[in-house]
């Protein structure tokens, strides 16, 4: 049985008798199916009958149905229906646009529409540069994608995409008010992708690229970054990368080893992995060999024609030549970052580690190893799971990142930011609190937002990126 979880809560809506015992027979039997119960609400009270509705977390849909089932059989017992939580957050979608000036008068619209915003538009027109403070631009981010790379569900196409670029547009107005709207797009062509985000770009003062499969992502990024005046980030690779930095430069502090020192074995040469070890040999890693499914990436590796990714991984890393499979390549490694697939690992991997190893496995839903399977042999280890210690989760970076660069109107995302965003990150834990469960920051820490959006903006101000000082006083939301 997999452990119960918010993300598969049911609310089953009863009508019964109000006799003494019902309820503690329901109970009884949501218990025995496993169920977990959060909450027991009274409906309402009608000539002896007691409407209720109990919500229950479960851990997958089929074990919902079975504890609906269970209750089912219980005498007296009506279920009026049954209600699946998140779909019910869904319904109309999770955003909406809103006004921030009221138009409750003849002069209010005729300031906030004709006559009066023709003289706005006017200047706009005369300095083009202007829209930044007199439009949504300011604060807008477009979440651009494709949905050829959704979560773990892969190219389930842009309408099933939206309810997550929804989702990650209420991250960035939750974590760091800034203003996000989600775009999907009708094609997966990596040119026809390029223009249309050109085409967009003047309503936004950032693009966020969001699930768009690698190696497009790759160049579809590089190509808007140097055509477009206004930053591009693909969250999937950079945002990863800087949060995967965040917590292995306090792993390290915890286990008393330098970045510079250690042997680095990065599983998954894709778009997540190549930012990892850019961003890694930024920050002053020596020793990083990479591995895809058939094993470590290095000069010996001749077939690589088309693939620029892993040719560059060969000219920059692996330095030894190292060869073999994982579980060759693994042995005496003092840290493991997967960002590959699930169950690659084996407890007998981990154990041929070097002394205190660090494990980042990183897979998403299911790790490269289950951390209860790791956890005798391993020192510090971390996920991308919400019910691990240790989440590596892109919110903790984006939102703050973000609001750092449209403050300052940055032109770019360099990596001077990035690696400025994970200074940021793993400072926000104080080096007498850090501990081998918390190496990173909660994603409710609102401290992180602040801390990120003011090293990056300060970053982009001394880069000579920023087309304006920040005079930003950021404060914890």
């Amino acid at each position: 049985m997999h452990q119960q979880s918010p993300s598969y809560a049911i609310t089953v809506r009863l009508r019964y008798h109000d006799s003494p015992g019902l309820l503690g027979k329901i109970t009884t039997a949501i218990g025995s199916a496993h169920g977990f119960i959060g909450a027991v609400d009274i409906v309402g009270v009608t000539e002896g009958q007691i409407t209720r509705d109990i919500t229950v977390n479960c851990s997958t849909v089929d074990h919902g149905q079975q504890i609906v089932t269970e209750i089912a059989k219980i005498d007296g017992i009506t279920i009026m229906h049954v209600s699946d939580r998140v779909f019910l957050m869904h319904l109309g979608g999770k955003i909406e646009v809103n006004s921030k000036t009221p138009l409750k008068t003849r002069d209010d619209l005729s300031m906030a529409y004709t006559p009066g915003v023709a003289r706005v538009c006017q200047s706009i027109h005369q300095d083009p540069d202007s829209s930044f403070a007199l439009t949504i631009r300011k604060n807008m981010v477009a979440v651009v994608s494709d949905g050829s790379a959704v979560l773990g569900l892969g190219n389930i196409g842009p309408e099933a995409a939206m309810p997550v670029m929804e989702g990650k547009a209420m991250l960035f107005k939750e974590f760091a008010g800034v203003d996000a709207f989600p775009i999907v797009l009708a094609t997966q062509d990596t040119e026809e992708i390029i223009q249309t985000v050109k085409r967009i770009a003047p309503t936004f003062g950032g693009i966020n690229l969001e699930d768009i499969s690698a190696p497009r992502c790759i160049e579809i990024e590089e190509r808007l970054e140097q055509e477009l005046e206004i930053p591009v980030f693909h969250d999937d690779q950079h945002g990863t990368a800087i949060v995967v930095l965040a917590a292995l430069k306090n792993a390290l502090h915890c286990v008393k080893k330098s970045i510079e020192d250690v042997k680095i074995l990065i599983n998954g040469p894709g778009a997540a992995g190549t930012a990892i070890t850019r961003l890694l040999l930024d920050a002053g890693a020596k020793k990083i060999v990479v591995c895809d499914r058939d094993g470590a990436l290095g000069h010996h590796c001749t077939d690589l024609s088309g693939e620029p990714a892993k040719q560059w991984i060969v000219a920059n890393t692996n330095q030894g030549n190292e060869a073999g499979e994982l579980s060759q390549v693994i042995q005496d490694k003092d840290v493991f970052i997967g960002v590959s697939a699930a169950d690659v690992l084996k407890a007998e991997d981990v154990a041929s580690m070097a002394a205190d190893p660090i494990v980042f496995a990183l897979a998403n839903p299911n790790p490269e190893i289950n951390p209860a399977i790791a956890a005798p042999h391993v020192r510090i280890i971390g996920t991308g799971r919400s019910d691990y210690p240790n989440q590596i989760n892109n919110v903790l970076c984006f939102p703050g990142l973000f609001r750092g660069v449209l403050d300052v109107r940055a032109r770019e995302i360099n990596g001077a930011m990035k690696l400025a965003a994970a200074d940021a990150i793993a400072s926000v834990i104080e080096p007498e609190n850090l501990t081998d469960d918390y190496v990173v920051p909660s994603v409710f820490d609102r401290r992180v937002a602040p801390e990120v959006a003011r090293a990056v903006a300060q970053t982009a101000i001394e880069t000579g990126v920023a087309r304006k000082k920040s005079t930003t006083q950021y404060q914890v939301v």
